[in-house]
Protein backbone atom coordinates (compact mmCIF):
# COMPACT_ATOMS: atom_id res chain seq x y z
CA UNK A 1 0.00 0.00 0.00
CA UNK A 2 2.87 2.48 0.63
CA UNK A 3 4.52 1.68 -2.50
CA UNK A 4 1.10 2.32 -4.27
CA UNK A 5 0.60 5.54 -2.22
CA UNK A 6 3.84 6.84 -2.98
CA UNK A 7 3.56 6.06 -7.03
CA UNK A 8 1.03 8.36 -6.38
CA UNK A 9 2.30 11.03 -4.85
CA UNK A 10 5.10 10.76 -7.39
CA UNK A 11 2.99 10.98 -10.55
CA UNK A 12 1.11 13.93 -8.90
CA UNK A 13 4.88 15.82 -8.36
CA UNK A 14 5.68 14.97 -11.92
CA UNK A 15 2.28 16.31 -13.20
CA UNK A 16 2.77 19.25 -10.82
CA UNK A 17 6.36 19.68 -12.58
CA UNK A 18 5.28 19.78 -16.17
CA UNK A 19 2.64 22.14 -15.13
CA UNK A 20 5.04 24.63 -13.77
CA UNK A 21 7.50 24.19 -16.48
CA UNK A 22 5.25 24.53 -19.24
CA UNK A 23 4.30 27.97 -17.03
CA UNK A 24 7.95 29.17 -16.79
CA UNK A 25 8.07 28.25 -20.21
CA UNK A 26 5.53 30.53 -21.04
CA UNK A 27 6.75 33.33 -19.04
CA UNK A 28 9.89 32.94 -20.45
CA UNK A 29 8.45 33.37 -24.35
CA UNK A 30 7.08 36.45 -23.22
CA UNK A 31 9.87 38.11 -21.39
CA UNK A 32 11.75 37.55 -24.31
CA UNK A 33 9.26 38.96 -26.78
CA UNK A 34 9.14 42.54 -24.85
CA UNK A 35 12.40 42.93 -24.37
CA UNK A 36 13.48 41.76 -27.97
CA UNK A 37 15.20 44.65 -30.43
CA UNK A 38 15.15 46.78 -27.01
CA UNK A 39 18.71 47.59 -25.56
CA UNK A 40 16.88 47.60 -21.89
CA UNK A 41 17.39 44.95 -20.47
CA UNK A 42 14.56 44.63 -17.45
CA UNK A 43 10.71 44.00 -17.99
CA UNK A 44 10.49 47.50 -15.63
CA UNK A 45 12.19 49.54 -18.14
CA UNK A 46 10.56 48.31 -21.35
CA UNK A 47 7.84 48.70 -19.91
CA UNK A 48 8.28 52.11 -18.88
CA UNK A 49 9.49 53.15 -22.09
CA UNK A 50 6.28 51.94 -23.88
CA UNK A 51 4.14 53.77 -21.21
CA UNK A 52 6.12 56.50 -22.66
CA UNK A 53 5.34 56.05 -26.06
CA UNK A 54 2.21 55.78 -25.42
CA UNK A 55 1.64 58.92 -23.62
CA UNK A 56 3.42 61.05 -26.60
CA UNK A 57 0.94 59.13 -28.74
CA UNK A 58 -1.55 60.40 -27.02
CA UNK A 59 -1.09 63.70 -26.93
CA UNK A 60 -0.22 63.80 -30.71
CA UNK A 61 -3.35 62.14 -31.12
CA UNK A 62 -5.58 64.92 -28.99
CA UNK A 63 -2.80 67.53 -31.38
CA UNK A 64 -4.54 65.66 -34.78
CA UNK A 65 -7.99 65.40 -32.99
CA UNK A 66 -8.21 69.20 -32.61
CA UNK A 67 -6.31 69.90 -36.14
CA UNK A 68 -9.41 67.82 -37.81
CA UNK A 69 -12.13 69.64 -36.15
CA UNK A 70 -10.54 73.06 -36.88
CA UNK A 71 -9.77 71.52 -40.82
CA UNK A 72 -13.77 70.56 -40.65
CA UNK A 73 -15.21 73.78 -39.55
CA UNK A 74 -13.32 75.86 -42.40
CA UNK A 75 -14.06 73.36 -45.01
CA UNK A 76 -17.72 74.60 -44.97
CA UNK A 77 -16.11 77.65 -45.96
CA UNK A 78 -15.03 76.42 -49.15
CA UNK A 79 -16.56 76.13 -52.53
CA UNK A 80 -18.59 72.74 -52.54
CA UNK A 81 -21.12 73.41 -54.42
CA UNK A 82 -20.68 74.40 -58.36
CA UNK A 83 -23.64 74.72 -60.92
CA UNK A 84 -23.61 75.37 -64.36
CA UNK A 85 -26.44 76.29 -66.48
CA UNK A 86 -26.75 77.31 -70.56
CA UNK A 87 -29.56 78.48 -71.95
CA UNK A 88 -30.74 81.03 -74.84
CA UNK A 89 -31.72 84.43 -73.37
CA UNK A 90 -33.34 86.02 -76.65
CA UNK A 91 -34.87 84.45 -79.47
CA UNK A 92 -32.84 86.02 -82.10
CA UNK A 93 -29.76 83.86 -81.40
CA UNK A 94 -28.96 80.29 -82.12
CA UNK A 95 -28.22 77.94 -79.31
CA UNK A 96 -27.24 77.93 -75.42
CA UNK A 97 -24.50 79.92 -75.65
CA UNK A 98 -25.15 82.10 -72.83
CA UNK A 99 -24.24 80.31 -69.39
CA UNK A 100 -24.69 80.83 -65.30
CA UNK A 101 -22.17 79.05 -62.77
CA UNK A 102 -22.92 78.86 -59.17
CA UNK A 103 -20.17 78.58 -56.85
CA UNK A 104 -21.32 78.14 -53.45
CA UNK A 105 -19.66 76.57 -49.83
CA UNK A 106 -21.78 74.41 -47.87
CA UNK A 107 -24.13 77.24 -46.34
CA UNK A 108 -25.11 78.72 -49.84
CA UNK A 109 -22.94 81.51 -49.77
CA UNK A 110 -20.95 82.31 -52.88
CA UNK A 111 -21.01 84.25 -56.03
CA UNK A 112 -23.19 84.02 -59.17
CA UNK A 113 -21.60 84.38 -62.62
CA UNK A 114 -23.93 85.21 -65.67
CA UNK A 115 -22.41 85.22 -69.08
CA UNK A 116 -25.20 86.69 -71.98
CA UNK A 117 -23.95 86.27 -75.34
CA UNK A 118 -25.66 88.55 -77.99
CA UNK A 119 -24.66 89.56 -81.31
CA UNK A 120 -23.15 92.36 -80.67
CA UNK A 121 -21.10 90.71 -77.66
CA UNK A 122 -20.89 89.19 -74.39
CA UNK A 123 -21.89 90.57 -70.87
CA UNK A 124 -20.38 89.18 -67.78
CA UNK A 125 -22.73 89.94 -64.58
CA UNK A 126 -21.52 88.91 -61.02
CA UNK A 127 -23.80 88.73 -57.92
CA UNK A 128 -23.09 87.74 -54.23
CA UNK A 129 -25.15 85.02 -52.39
CA UNK A 130 -25.24 84.52 -49.30
CA UNK A 131 -26.98 81.40 -47.48
CA UNK A 132 -28.85 80.77 -51.39
CA UNK A 133 -30.57 84.29 -51.78
CA UNK A 134 -29.35 87.37 -53.47
CA UNK A 135 -27.53 90.24 -51.31
CA UNK A 136 -27.73 92.74 -53.20
CA UNK A 137 -29.42 92.14 -56.37
CA UNK A 138 -32.71 89.27 -56.46
CA UNK A 139 -31.60 86.26 -58.31
CA UNK A 140 -32.94 85.49 -61.80
CA UNK A 141 -35.14 82.26 -62.52
CA UNK A 142 -32.12 81.21 -64.40
CA UNK A 143 -29.29 81.94 -61.48
CA UNK A 144 -31.93 80.15 -59.21
CA UNK A 145 -32.34 76.82 -61.61
CA UNK A 146 -28.17 77.29 -61.29
CA UNK A 147 -28.39 77.89 -57.81
CA UNK A 148 -30.87 74.53 -57.21
CA UNK A 149 -28.48 72.69 -59.72
CA UNK A 150 -24.90 73.26 -57.64
CA UNK A 151 -27.11 71.97 -54.52
CA UNK A 152 -27.82 69.07 -55.87
CA UNK A 153 -31.56 69.85 -56.05
CA UNK A 154 -33.31 69.19 -59.49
Amino acid sequence: MTVVFFSIILVIVVVWLAIITFSLQKIKNNYAFLTKGSSKKTVDEVLRGILGEQHETKKDIAKLSSRCDTIEKNELLHIQKIGLLRFNPFKDTGGDQSFILSLVDAHGTGIIITALYSRSGTRWYAKKVIEGKGAEHELSEEEKKALKMAKGID
